[in-house]
């Protein structure tokens, strides 16, 4: 018998993956714990996310599906060296759902950032970054 397992993967995660390198959670979460240098974090969903809890140290960027959003993470970036490591990350939605991450990628890659990493929020920001204890911090 010869049988077939057909996966179906949703072609915005297929393009995200495509176009940078992703990181897990639990990998930033370690790298911000640890002696390696820390990355540039950017969060670029709404704001009421970033205003509950956000990862520390991270700046808010305006929601990437929208052009103003995309015009605060330009300005956050803009004076920043195109090697530089940068993490955004949403987490308002499950992520092949998410709306601001590819639009913030393409950006990012436009003004010739080559060290972009977007961290996959799988089900939201709340499940899969601050039910498992890692760091945040409410906005100032």
């Amino acid at each position: 018998m010869n049988i077939k397992c057909l996966i179906l993967i949703p072609p915005v995660v297929l393009a995200l993956a495509a176009e940078a390198p992703l990181v897990e959670p639990k990998d930033l979460a370690a790298q911000l714990s640890g002696t390696a240098a820390r990355p540039a974090i950017f969060q670029v969903g709404p704001n009421v996310l970033f205003r509950s809890k956000h990862i520390p140290g991270a700046v808010y960027a305006g929601p990437g599906s929208k052009a103003e959003g995309l015009d605060l993470l330009k300005a956050a970036v803009d004076k920043l060296p195109r090697d530089r490591d940068l993490v955004i990350y949403c987490g308002c939605c499950p992520w092949d759902k998410c709306p601001n991450i590819k639009p913030a990628l393409e950006m990012l890659q436009k003004m010739g950032f080559t060290h972009v990493r977007a961290m996959h929020v799988a089900t939201n920001f709340k499940t899969d970054w601050i039910d498992h204890g890692y760091p945040v911090e409410p906005a100032a």
